[in-house]
């Protein structure tokens, strides 16, 4: 499995097309929020996207929950779940979910982490990073044995790569 995340791009519509266009194929696209585009706009086209506290838009999920080839992926923005406080809130919602990997946003800072067995992926700002100077994305991909995740910069130049073992819940 291989999947492009990305978050909070506050209608830089330039962004989320330059990086769909260099990243190549993947399983899946993900936004976690914070477009602030039409649910129907063509960068969005096949893409999973939640509503995040910028986006106008009300057609966007709260939350959405998709498996791709077997990986259950649940995925919010987090300002309804404190992400910039606690991850409590989300951790006990991906458990309710039995989700496998979740996807957030909202707090502009990238970063992964592995809970109880749960991939924890926040992708950073393709348009007002926090913590860093680069905008970023994520790509994750799942081996038999491992997650990898890497954040590029928007010029798609790499800028962390971390993996973790997969375990058991």
């Amino acid at each position: 499995m291989r999947i492009l995340v990305m978050s909070d791009t506050h209608e830089e519509v330039n962004s989320i097309d330059q990086v769909r266009q260099h990243v190549g194929s993947v399983d899946a696209v993900f936004h976690c929020g914070d477009s602030e585009l039409d649910v129907n706009h063509t960068s969005l086209q096949s893409v999973f996207v939640v509503r995040g506290n910028c986006d106008w838009d009300s057609s966007f999920p709260e939350e959405v929950f998709a498996e791709i080839n077997g990986v259950k992926i649940f995925m919010a923005h987090g300002h309804l779940l404190q992400v910039k406080s606690t991850m409590l809130p989300i951790s006990y919602r991906a458990q309710e979910l039995g989700a496998d990997v979740v996807l957030f946003g909202h707090s502009h800072l990238l970063g992964t982490e592995q809970i109880e067995g749960t991939l924890f992926v926040n992708p950073g700002s393709l348009e007002l990073p926090r913590g860093r100077l680069e905008k970023s994305y994520a790509i994750i991909e799942k081996s038999p044995v491992q997650w990898t995740i890497t954040f590029f910069s928007n010029e798609n130049e790499t800028l962390e790569k971390v993996t973790f073992k997969i375990t058991e819940k």
